[in-house]
């Protein structure tokens, strides 16, 4: 984690004392500020950044119990540290109460203040990533599917996660782009710090500056204190950058220069601000048809394009739908048919898993949690016979043309050709692995138990 310059207002009516505690922040690596008494001090904290406070207990025109008091009208969370006498632990227990990070007594060793300062500053670190991780959704960081696809997949993320280097996840909208970058921090060195997503095409352009890079206060209407971005939020952590190619194009410029120097600035300051992060970046789009239409800076797009995953479609993995189902559903307890796995197999998924998770809990709440049937997926996903519709056979390596000769020739029934392209390929399998159901399952990318009651259904012995 980078280490910032931090800002610490020292606050007394003693010119001797308040010239002692300027020489010995300075000392200890730290920006020290001063005032004289709490009026003086509130001015200070209105001009510019203050990342924490230490205030004699006893001041005239405003003592720093009522310089807390209105510290704490809007700053909830800047650390104030008393200092007060031996005599006077009332007051500081009322301090504390008030909201003070601590106190300190007269006369203090200088080596006692600035623990006093370290142990303040790490708590409001604390504060600030709990409130994070609060409003944050929880979001499962696991990989479901044991398809040769998925297994590649799981290998790029076991290879990339040690480094530092920034990663481009790029896939169709639902594939999963940010289970799979939280995967990679999970795997990282970096785990223990924070897991920071930023949407870009949700929030409004002229708002996105800010979320990534924190303001000032007075940068703009509206902006009544100083905010933090999600770029320090992410100080020795992950950031994620989702849809990155909706980020206006002179954001884009900022952004890579922050890529490059490890550096941000605070929209309206410019004071340098040094961080430590890893990006991970996603797109939906083909990253370079995007830069031929204006929508992503080439520059930006090579600094990402360090170490590129593309993530598979629901509908090149089928086979993962079994495990995925049952996923999903066991938040519910809820059970899935054999046969109603046949029609989730047999559908196109053009939403990818975030349909097929979609899909299932409807199916739950229509079946009364009961076991999933057929009737009660999308009636999209059926034929007129109520049977399971396979909207996708290419994908089995056949074109409809060449699936349809399967079938009788005097009839044009899908159901028909569907059947007749099945049991070919079950055939053919059998064949391949000498009747070996287990490796025949895995040729044909679907579940042993999907195999066996294939063979069932179309009476294959």
């Amino acid at each position: 984690m980078s280490e910032q310059t931090k800002y610490i207002l020292a606050v007394d009516d003693e010119p001797s004392m308040l010239r002692l505690l300027e020489i010995s922040l300075r000392q200890a690596g730290y920006q020290p500020l001063t005032a004289k008494d709490g009026k003086e001090a509130l001015e200070v904290i209105l001009a510019q950044k203050v990342d924490c406070v230490v205030t004699d207990l006893h001041m005239p025109r405003m003592d720093g119990l009522q310089l807390l008091k209105e510290i704490r009208k809007t700053d909830s969370e800047l650390p104030v540290i008393i200092v007060t006498a031996q005599g006077e632990i009332k007051s500081a227990i009322e301090a504390m109460k008030n909201g003070a990070s601590d106190y300190i007594l007269r006369p203090f060793d200088l080596e006692e203040l600035e623990l006093a300062i370290k142990r303040a500053l790490s708590f409001s670190r604390l504060v600030v990533e709990n409130k994070f991780l609060r409003e944050e959704k929880t979001v499962n960081t696991g990989l479901i599917g044991n398809s040769p696809l998925m297994q590649q997949l799981t290998a790029s993320i076991r290879q990339v996660a040690p480094e530092k280097a920034t990663v481009l996840l790029a896939g169709e909208t639902g594939t999963g782009k940010e289970v799979v970058a939280r995967a990679i921090h999970a795997a990282s060195p970096r785990r223990e710090a924070l897991f920071v997503a930023v949407n870009c095409a949700a929030i409004p352009h002229e708002m996105l500056e800010s979320e990534l890079f924190g303001h000032e206060k007075g940068a703009f209407t509206g902006a009544v204190k100083e905010r933090i971005g999600k770029f320090e939020l992410a100080d020795g952590g992950t950031l994620f950058l989702d849809e990155v190619t909706e980020m206006p194009m002179q954001l884009q410029a900022k952004l890579l220069r922050a890529l490059q120097e490890n550096v941000i600035e605070h929209l309206g300051g410019n004071r340098p601000i040094s961080v430590d992060i890893r990006v991970i970046a996603a797109t939906n789009r083909n990253p370079l048809a995007a830069i031929k239409e204006g929508k992503l800076r080439e520059d930006l797009y090579y600094r990402l394009n360090v170490f590129r995953i593309d993530l598979p479609p629901l509908k090149a993995r089928l086979s993962d739908i079994e495990a995925l189902a049952e996923y999903f559903l066991a938040k519910r307890r809820v059970a899935i048919s054999d046969q109603a796995i046949q029609v989730l197999m047999g559908y196109h998924w053009p939403g990818n898993v975030r349909e097929l998770e979609n899909v299932l809990e409807r199916a739950a709440i229509i079946s009364g949690n009961q076991i999933i049937q057929p009737e009660h997926l999308p009636t999209e996903m059926l034929n007129s016979n109520g049977e399971f519709a396979a909207t996708n056979p290419a994908t089995h390596g056949l074109s409809m043309t060449e699936s349809a000769q399967t079938a009788s020739s005097n009839t044009l029934s899908l159901p028909s050709a569907v059947e007749a392209l099945e049991r070919e390929l079950i055939a053919k399998a059998l064949a391949t692995t000498n009747g070996n159901k287990s490796k025949a399952a895995k040729v044909l990318e679907i579940s042993e138990r999907s195999l066996w009651y294939k063979l069932s259904q179309y009476g294959i012995g």
